[in-house]
């Protein structure tokens, strides 16, 4: 079976289980069916195997295994899931929250925008208009007041008129569209800081809501909020962990709990990723406090700055306060992004509140604790019991130990399971107990290991790889371990198991190595293709020749044996190398010249011959 059969199978699979569940009333989405289908290929215990073809036996098996654990509304388990899901598919980092936020808000700005920078006005009416939808395309843009408020409307526009009157959207309309787009998102910068100082100078800044007010108010009572709900999950899980230990402890007699071994642990997981989220929620608060902390005390600097800038001044330069009022919208933009991330963590925290419904039903209110008594143990006790029994890094020479007074950094290192002890939670059939790093933490293979006491230390280091896979596991048979322990890198993808039985296979394996290619396409708008466009260069040529008045100049041309083949021809010369020579001393000589002159060689008016020769040289001492 190809891989792309395989996928098919998979989404066929998903949607027949989605569509039995909707038959027996219950609504579930196709993320949660996805996660269900993984948790049960994963379970040892089902014998499926990715190794062999899939057959309508296998199907059908995992379509009713995956409804009946859907269907089981009782389940603590399913709710752990459940919730895991929901803050997969909710949560993201602070970041992507506020790019997220930011991307909405545009959306919303486009149409206004297109509407203004599209715009062709003919009329003194039409201009007016513009004029209108530049102030609406403002307050939308800063989020300071209704533009349904006349009230509001009147103080953007007379903000707007201080820095753009309306005699100059005529040079506003002969600029492109890009420019058009970026002058009026400076607009909205100023004359939101403008409306922001007038606020502050009690001069206007009418809808403007007191957000830093808002923000200190909101935050310490979200954090309240968080905090109680962080302390009720973490004392429920203290009570689950005292009787789970109660009932694991072979030496101590115990009276038959009406409750499930498998349900006790299933409602401690629950809890404990319940306390888990809660606390990346809380983290985030509280770096949301720190941020408007931060921006809150730049805003009233700033807001001084300005103030003594243009303090009993009745014109001040643009150059000097157009970058303040710039500053203090940037600032406000800050506040309100912090505003929005509150509340949608606020809204996240309120909406894992229905996952814990399953656990909460096991126990009467108060039941639990009363039969335990002072028997819990919480994290501060069992930090402070096992921290007196520290590991000594000779006992186990051949395993690299961390403590905190010779490991730089300590708190901040990466620990494996989520901080829980691997040992307890093998030995112990899936109890759940937090780490003491203080005991040592473990580096093998370049992950970090914590304990939840010295001899689980020991033990766990003796086989930390035979340990290590037993806790692999513990977590395919309940899967909510898998986010709730951090161990996504080990599940990546669904493996077989050594357990197989003839006749039963679920999917092929996927593909995990293969080879990829990408293009990058010439033209990827149609409508950006310029049909003049032209690379060759005797083309360009030709297309000049032929813009060009060659009645009014003067041409010539060259043809040689290549140039029809319209290619480039280059030579290439070495030039000659300069050679020299230098000599101790100069010198020259000058020789001088023979004048010989002879005369009478001719004849004369007698028979004989009379030659005279006249040497005129001169002398070489001369």
């Amino acid at each position: 079976m190809s891989r792309a059969q395989a996928e098919s199978v998979i989404k066929n699979i998903i949607r027949e289980i989605a569509q039995e569940c909707a038959g027996k009333g219950h609504a579930v989405s196709e993320t949660l069916v996805a996660f269900m289908v993984k948790a049960v290929v994963l379970d040892p215990r089902n014998l499926f195997n990715v190794d062999r073809t899939l057959t309508k036996q296998d199907v059908r098996k995992l379509v009713e295994l995956c409804v009946d654990k859907l269907m089981d509304q009782g389940s603590p388990a399913l709710d752990t899931i459940k919730m895991q899901v929901y803050f997969d598919m909710n949560y993201t980092s602070r970041r992507e929250f506020i790019e997220e936020h930011q991307r909405v808000l545009q959306s919303r700005l486009v149409p206004v925008s297109r509407e203004i920078t599209d715009s062709r006005v003919k009329t003194h009416e039409d201009l007016e208009g513009l004029y209108h939808k530049i102030v609406s395309y403002v307050l939308l843009r800063s989020g300071l007041g209704s533009s349904t408020d006349i009230t509001t409307v009147r103080e953007a526009t007379a903000a707007l008129q201080s820095i753009f009157p309306q005699s100059e959207l005529g040079t506003f309309m002969s600029l492109i569209k890009k420019d058009k787009e970026q002058q009026l998102n400076d607009l909205s910068m100023i004359v939101t800081g403008i409306r922001l100082f007038n606020k502050d100078s009690r001069k206007g800044g009418e809808g403007i809501d007191d957000l830093p007010a808002i923000l200190n108010e909101a935050i310490p009572s979200t954090s309240k909020d968080i905090e109680w709900e962080l302390e009720l999950s973490q004392s429920l899980a203290w009570q689950y962990t005292t009787w789970l230990e109660r009932l694991l402890d072979p030496e101590v007699e115990t009276r038959e709990c009406i409750v499930p071994l498998d349900m006790l642990k299933q409602a401690l997981y629950n809890v404990r990723q319940h306390e888990a989220f809660l606390k990346v929620i809380l983290a985030d608060v509280i770096l949301c406090a720190k941020q408007v902390e931060t921006l809150q005390t730049e805003l009233a600097t700033r807001m001084k700055l300005l103030r003594v800038t243009v303090h009993s001044k009745t014109a001040v330069p643009t150059a000097q306060v157009f970058p303040h009022f710039t500053a203090l919208a940037k600032f406000w933009s800050g506040l309100q992004d912090e505003m929005v991330l509150l509340s949608i963590l606020s809204n996240i925290m309120e909406n894992l509140q229905p996952f814990l419904a399953a656990q909460s039903q096991l126990f009467p209110d108060g039941q639990l604790e009363d039969i335990l008594g002072s028997e819990i143990k919480k994290y501060e006790q069992r930090m402070k019991e096992s921290s007196e029994n520290r590991i000594d890094p000779y006992e186990i020479k051949t395993q690299e130990w961390l403590l905190p007074e010779t490991t730089a950094n300590f708190d901040k290192l990466p620990l494996q399971y989520n901080g829980i002890c691997g040992y307890t939670l093998v030995k112990k059939d899936g109890l759940l107990l937090p780490g003491n790093p203080s005991i040592g933490v473990l580096k093998h293979r370049e992950k970090y290991y914590v304990f939840s006491s010295k001899e689980a230390a020991l033990r766990f280091g003796s086989k930390p790889d035979e340990y290590i896979a037993h806790v692999a596991e513990k977590a395919k048979q309940s899967p909510e371990l898998i986010q709730l322990l951090q161990l996504h890198q080990q599940f990546a993808c669904v493996t077989p198991y050594p357990e197989m039985q003839s006749g039963e296979r679920l999917l092929v394996k996927p593909i995990t190595k293969c080879d990829s290619s990408t293009q990058t396409d010439t033209h990827l708008l149609e409508t950006n293709i310029v049909k003049s466009y032209e690379w060759n260069e005797w083309e360009l040529r030709r297309k000049a020749i032929k813009l060009a008045n060659l009645r009014s100049k003067v041409t010539h041309s060259m043809q040689t044996n290549l140039s029809h083949m319209r290619r480039d021809n280059v030579t290439q010369t070495y030039l000659l190398e300069d050679v020299a020579c230098q000599s101790k001393r100069d010198g020259n000589s000058n020789v001088p010249k023979p004048q010989v002159y002879l005369a009478g060689l001719r004849g004369g008016k007698t028979k004989t011959t009379h030659m005279i020769k006249t040497n005129l040289t001169r002398s070489v001492n001369e």
